[in-house]
C-alpha cells in the first residue's frame, strides 16, 4: 500500500517546508469503527454461552437437574456447535490485533491490551470467587493462593486451579499477543514483516504438530494459531482487498483451522455420548466464522452500523467471562428454585448475564481502563 504520508516536491527549502509544517494543522485519520464486527463477536459469546448451558453435561447437569439433552431433546445438538464460538473469536483477535498493532509503539499496544483485559477480568474472579464461597452454592471455590494467582492470569500453565472456565482462551490470547508484540509490534509493523510472520508461525506450527514436542506446542498453539493467522490474513485484505498473498493466506489457515476444529471436535456416532457434531456442521461453522470477518473487512456489511453493536461489542467481553460459572448459579436459582421453564431461564440467565456485564463495562471498565492505559502509557 502507498504511505498516508505524502512526498514533498525535490525542490522545496527546509524554511519552506517548515512554513507549511506550521501553517497546516496535522489531520490524524480516524479508522471508521467496523460495528459489524462487534455484533460479530456477540454472536460468538452467544454461541459459547448456549454450549455452556445446553450444549454439554458437567456442572451445568447439577444446575438443571438432569441433563441438558432432557431439558432441550432436540436444541442440545445445536447447542453443542456453539463451542466453535471460541475459534471465530480467534479469527476477530488477529484481525483486531493487527489492525490495533500497526504503526503503534510497544508500550502503547501493550497498554492497550493490559487496559483492555484486565479490569472486568479482575472484577470477574474476585466476584465469581466470592459467589462460590458463600455457603448457599453448591460449587466449590478454589482455594484463597489460587484465587490470588488467578489475578495473574497465568494459572493454566502454572497448574492452578482455574476460577474461569474460561480462562484458557484468555492464556491462548496472551500468547499470540506475546509473539505479535516480540515479531511485529517491536519492529515496527509493515505488510512484508506481516507476512513474514503468518508464514513462518504456519509453518513453526506445522512443524511443531509434527514433532510433538510440548514446548514448541505451548508457544506455536498449532490447534489455535491457523485462526489467529486467517485474521491477520483478513486484516491484509481489509488494506488492501487486491493483496493476492494476504488472499492466500486467509486460504491456508481456513485449510488448516478446519481440519484442527474437526479432529478436535468430531467423533463417530455414539449414542452414550452427550451429543454428535457432523463434520460437515464443524467445517460449516468454521467457514461462516471466516466469511462473516472477510464480508466486514471487505465492507459488505458496512449497513450493519447501527450505534446499539457498540454497546453489544463492549458487553461481550465482561459477559464472557462471567456468564458460565454465574450462570451455573442462576440456572439453579431460576430452574430448580423458581421452577421456570428450560427455554424461560435460558432467556433469563443469558438476560442476567448481560446486565451483569453491562454493570462491569460501566462502573469497572469505563473507571478503570483509562487509568491503567495512562498509567502504562505516561513516561515517568
Amino acid at each position: 500500500m502507498t504511505s498516508p504520508t505524502a512526498t514533498l516536491p525535490r525542490e522545496s527549502s527546509g524554511a519552506d517546508t517548515l512554513a507549511r509544517t506550521i501553517a497546516t494543522p496535522t489531520v490524524r485519520r480516524v479508522r471508521p469503527r467496523l460495528r459489524a464486527l462487534d455484533g460479530l463477536r456477540l454472536i460468538a459469546a452467544l454461541m459459547v454461552a448456549a454450549y455452556h448451558y445446553g450444549g454439554r453435561d458437567g456442572e451445568i447437569s447439577e444446575a438443571w437437574g438432569s441433563s441438558p439433552q432432557l431439558q432441550f431433546p432436540t436444541a442440545h445438538n445445536w447447542f453443542a456447535y456453539g463451542c466453535l464460538g471460541v475459534q471465530i473469536f480467534f479469527v476477530i483477535s488477529g484481525f483486531v490485533i493487527c489492525m490495533s498493532g500497526w504503526g503503534r509503539p510497544l508500550r502503547a499496544f501493550f497498554a492497550s491490551r493490559a487496559s483492555r483485559l484486565l479490569p472486568s477480568y479482575w472484577a470477574a474472579i474476585i466476584l465469581v470467587t466470592a459467589v462460590f464461597a458463600l455457603p448457599v452454592v453448591a460449587y466449590k471455590a478454589v482455594s484463597p493462593s489460587d484465587a490470588l494467582v488467578n489475578l495473574t492470569m497465568l494459572q493454566q500453565p502454572l497448574g492452578v486451579d482455574r476460577v474461569l472456565g474460561v480462562c484458557w482462551t484468555l492464556w491462548a490470547e496472551l500468547r499470540f499477543y506475546a509473539l505479535f508484540a516480540l515479531c511485529v509490534v517491536l519492529p515496527g509493523a509493515n505488510r512484508a514483516r506481516v507476512i513474514l510472520f503468518c508464514a513462518v508461525w504456519t509453518l513453526a506450527a506445522v512443524v511443531a504438530e509434527g514433532a510433538n514436542e510440548p514446548l514448541l506446542d505451548l508457544v506455536l498453539m498449532p490447534e489455535y494459531a491457523p485462526f489467529f493467522i486467517g485474521g491477520i490474513g483478513i486484516y491484509l485484505v481489509h488494506r488492501d482487498r487486491k493483496d493476492l498473498t494476504a488472499w492466500g493466506i486467509v486460504g491456508v489457515s481456513w485449510l488448516i483451522g478446519q481440519h484442527y476444529a474437526v479432529d478436535r471436535l468430531w467423533h463417530a456416532p455414539n449414542p452414550e455420548f452427550f451429543s454428535y457434531r457432523t463434520s460437515f456442521g464443524i467445517i460449516a461453522v468454521v467457514t461462516a466464522g471466516f466469511a462473516a470477518v472477510l464480508l466486514i473487512a471487505l465492507g459488505a456489511l458496512h449497513r450493519v452500523d447501527w450505534k446499539w453493536l457498540t454497546v453489544a461489542g463492549a458487553l461481550t467481553y465482561p459477559f464472557y467471562l462471567v456468564h458460565e460459572h454465574l450462570g451455573w448459579v442462576t440456572v439453579g436459582a431460576l430452574h430448580r428454585g423458581l421452577g421456570l421453564p428450560s427455554y424461560a431461564t435460558l432467556g433469563l440467565t443469558i438476560a442476567a448475564m448481560l446486565l451483569l456485564a453491562w454493570l462491569l463495562n460501566r462502573f469497572v471498565e469505563e473507571r478503570l481502563t483509562p487509568l491503567i492505559r495512562s498509567g502504562l502509557t505516561t513516561r515517568k
